[in-house]
């Protein structure tokens, strides 16, 4: 019997300059990225005399300012719910639109598509501020929406089904036609083929379109603003910018900070649950 020879021991390699610039660079945008928000996170626990201070760490954490939230008069939960009906609606809506449009823009072969999908992408370009007079008047003057949910939805589905369409058309074509054929030829029929064989292969790509979906409709203040006046109806951006101190002139910032916590949190924590959606769409989606 031949001994084994003992396992040499790995050699630490130092990274190479281009490597540890990569990785400077990246420490750089996430600092640039999270001080804002970590800021914001350590003004909302600080007391109001406290709010001007310096220090990294509250001291003394005070909940002073999430109580102040949560105040009858500020209307905050109620705008939270508004927040959820319009962005989870929206997405939902954009996400049935967009799926069935992109999956024939990426099967059908006709003149003028690649013409089509630029235009489809160039509509996105638009300010929304251009916008809000027309929207405006056909919502007052015709349809009679001011002060309605769909008022909002409709707006925003507008602005996030561009971006929706292009993105589920790019992975709608990355998937090979003999998946349709070969189901087919198993007996199914075209709708069955879509439904049963190209929809769990695009999950990563349906969960990553939802989440940009979610995260812009959750974050829409100008239509918001615009097409609702009522105090019942609005949603947490607007009610944000709304909150007032112990005058009318007076900007409660510690307010406006324990609320943009609340509002962010739910942000993160869809994008760990779909995060989890994504990475079991990948495993199931892949193809032996």
């Amino acid at each position: 019997m031949s001994a084994i020879a003992p396992e040499r021991p790995r050699r630490f390699t130092r990274p190479s300059p281009k490597a540890l610039l990569g990785l400077a660079g990246t420490a750089v945008i996430v600092v640039y990225c999270l001080a804002p928000f970590y800021w914001m996170a350590v003004s909302a626990f600080r007391r109001s005399s406290d709010l001007f201070a310096i220090s990294a760490l509250p001291s003394p954490w005070s909940l002073e300012n999430f109580g102040a939230v949560m105040e009858a008069k500020n209307g905050f939960l109620r705008a939270l719910l508004n927040s959820v009906i319009v962005a989870g609606t929206t997405t939902i809506l954009t996400l049935m639109i967009a799926t069935f449009t992109a999956y024939a823009l990426a099967r059908l072969e006709f003149r003028g598509k690649n013409l089509l999908l630029a235009i489809v992408i160039a509509t996105s370009m638009f300010p929304t501020i251009s916008l809000v007079v027309p929207m405006l008047k056909l919502f007052t003057n015709t349809l009679h929406w001011v002060n309605t949910y769909q008022a909002m939805i409709v707006p925003s589905m507008s602005f996030a089904l561009p971006l929706a369409v292009w993105n589920l058309t790019a992975f709608f074509k990355q998937l090979p036609r003999d998946l349709e054929q070969a189901a087919m030829v198993d007996g199914c029929t075209a709708g069955q083929a879509f439904r049963k064989v190209i929809l769990p292969l695009t999950a990563p790509g349906v969960f990553t379109t939802a989440i940009l979906t979610f995260i812009m409709a959750w974050n829409e203040f100008v239509i918001a603003l615009s097409m609702v006046n009522r105090g019942s109806m609005q949603t947490a951006t607007v009610a944000i910018s709304r909150f007032t101190g112990a005058t009318g002139f007076d900007v409660p910032y510690g307010t406006k900070m324990a609320a943009g916590v609340l509002v962010t949190v739910p942000l993160v924590i869809v994008v760990l649950i779909f995060q989890r959606r994504i990475i079991a769409g990948l495993t199931a989606g892949a193809v032996k």
